[in-house]
């Protein structure tokens, strides 16, 4: 009798251990679940909610003036936080694509050595009404897809901006758009050298068709007029280039035509766009019924 009982207590003991141990990793589990909804949520409000919004971005900028041992009048810093300030909810100084996976982001800034006190700069809004943008969806070549996207991401409106320094604060000069709304890659400052004008080269990824495009900005007026757009771009079978056609001031461009048979590409003609100034309009020379904006 004291055999049996002592057989079934020792079932019943290691049943119990067993019982607790499984209590404890379901609680485990469960928090662990609520703490990634948590997470997730908090992410979400982010999104739609512009005080926190900025509140993370002070926070950040103050975090990086912190460790900075650089610092300047006009620095990038200090026009991160004018942005802040000043301009609608959800609007962020872009960054560059990384060049590796490991680098450090760089903002897509100028300060141009040829026009001291001034500084281009790249520009994301927020379409109002939509949930705010985030610029890890609108920067990089996967980004350049987001018009497919199915999620709600949030529009993207890109700007290129002139700034000029005074007083240790800035002076919006000029804004135009870029006509794009992700992929964005890099800002550059380019020398046309067939009239000795400069301008800024705008590029973004182009996934779909596996290339790029280039948002080229001329200073036809000098660095304080809004400049003149016009577009480019290179891929597997599309490639447009710029040209001087008839001698004028204003850039025109030679519109590249390829045979695509699926299996092979090859070049067939180009054709040449001039500027028509007093329309504002690009226009083919072959066909003066087909214009283009830029």
């Amino acid at each position: 009798m004291l055999y049996l009982a002592h057989t079934f207590y020792l079932p019943m003991k290691f049943f119990f251990t067993i019982t607790i141990f499984l209590l404890v990793l379901v609680i485990a589990c469960s928090e662990e679940q609520n703490g990634r909804e948590v997470t997730s949520l908090t992410e979400e409000d982010v999104a739609k909610s512009p005080e926190k919004d900025a509140q993370i971005q002070r926070h950040n900028i103050n975090r990086l003036s912190q460790n900075s041992n650089s610092r300047f009048s006009c620095d990038t810093l200090a026009l991160m936080e004018f942005v802040l300030n000043h301009y609608p909810p959800g609007t962020y100084v872009v960054e560059f694509d990384k060049s590796t996976t490991f680098s450090a982001p760089k903002l897509a800034v100028i300060y141009p050595s040829k026009f001291p006190g001034y500084i281009f700069g790249v520009i994301a809004k927020s379409r109002v009404g939509e949930r705010l943008i985030e610029t890890k969806n609108i920067v990089g070549y996967d980004q350049s897809f987001i018009d497919l996207d199915s999620t709600e991401l949030g529009t993207a409106f890109f700007y290129l901006t002139l700034f000029q320094c005074v007083n240790n604060s800035f002076n919006v000069i000029w804004e135009t758009p870029i006509p794009s709304h992700g992929g964005f890659n890099k800002i550059s400052q380019k020398f046309w050298k067939y009239n000795r004008t400069d301008f800024l080269e705008v590029n973004f990824h182009y996934g779909q068709g596996t290339g790029h495009i280039n948002y080229n900005y001329f200073l036809i007026y000098g660095i304080t007029s809004k400049p003149h757009l016009l577009m480019t771009y290179n891929g597997i079978n599309f490639k447009r280039t710029i040209a001087n056609f008839n001698g004028d001031k204003f850039p025109d461009y030679f519109e590249h035509i390829y045979y695509d048979l699926g299996n092979k590409v090859y070049p067939k003609d180009s054709v040449a766009f001039v500027w028509r100034e007093n329309d504002s309009v690009y226009v083919n020379t072959k066909n003066l019924k087909q214009t283009r904006l830029y």
